[in-house]
């Protein structure tokens, strides 16, 4: 019998090479609010998670990001992004994803990000290591954020009343930069496999992060809120790291949700 993280690849492998198909094609986009964009791939990505899921797991709960799926009261809930960066799919940059996490009583025991435009499968299972194209993946050892390299990202809606330029510019000045490709599983992904040192962002669903989540966890990292508490895939920010640069990027958060800066915003020039 083929375990859940078998079938979970098996399941993001066929979305990806759909998701391919499409890109091949390079079909139009529609708006769902003013600026999340929604694409013919994103449905029918959806629709075919959906469908496999409940062949394999007629009982399963399944949570997925354009409201295929059916959020039921089994112990089991699959979280399920059908294409998560579907911006950067609708101008044709390739950066995105098929990302599906399995929950267990509340615990995160499964997961898969599919890259179709590098075909790079990452997986994980709880207790079982993370892993990419079958080779066992690591967390870096960077030990101060003045030798990292990190990412974020930036809500689609409301990018003007969002505080995250503030965390952003202070870890663009103390670092060695930090990185926004526009798809959170596709950064936690990297922070899992030693490409990105550390990762946060605000505002992010369960499906954007449930996968990533277990593979940071299971390569050696650490993943919590941006206060340092237990991640809660409902609440209002993540902070995923190798765990040596834990303790240092809360202490600078506390400092940012303070109100400090240590390195002063530029004053813009007097025209």
């Amino acid at each position: 019998m083929k375990t859940f993280i078998e079938i979970a690849a098996e399941i993001a492998r066929e979305s990806g090479a759909r998701i391919s198909e499409f890109a091949r094609q390079r079909i139009g986009f529609e708006l769902k609010g003013a600026y999340d964009l929604v694409t013919e791939a994103d449905r029918a990505s959806e629709a075919l998670i959906v469908e496999r899921l409940r062949q394999h797991f007629p009982t399963h709960a399944v949570l997925a990001e354009e409201g295929g799926g059916n959020d039921g009261s089994s112990e089991y809930r699959w979280y399920v992004d059908p294409l998560d960066g579907t911006t950067n799919f609708a101008h044709g940059f390739p950066v995105y994803n098929v990302t599906l996490g399995l929950e267990r009583a509340g615990e995160l025991i499964a997961g898969v990000i599919y890259d179709p435009t590098r075909d790079e499968m990452f997986q994980a299972e709880l207790g079982g290591g993370a892993f990419l194209n079958g080779e066992r993946i690591h967390v870096t050892k960077a030990a101060r954020v003045e030798d990292s390299l990190s990412a974020t990202g930036f809500p689609s809606r409301k990018r003007h009343q969002n505080i995250n330029v503030h965390f952003y510019y202070q870890l663009a000045m103390l670092s060695h930069g930090v990185r926004r490709a526009g798809a959170a599983a596709i950064d936690l992904a990297y922070v899992a496999c030693g490409r990105l040192d550390f990762f946060w962002e605000f505002g992010l669903n369960p499906w954007d992060m449930a996968a990533g989540a277990l593979l940071v966890r299971e390569a050696g990292g650490t993943v919590t809120d941006m206060h340092g508490a237990p991640l809660n895939l409902r609440g209002q920010h993540v902070l995923a790291d190798n765990t040596l640069l834990h303790a240092e990027v809360l202490e600078l958060f506390a400092e940012i949700f303070a109100g400090k800066q240590r390195v002063p915003m530029p004053e813009l020039p007097v025209r």
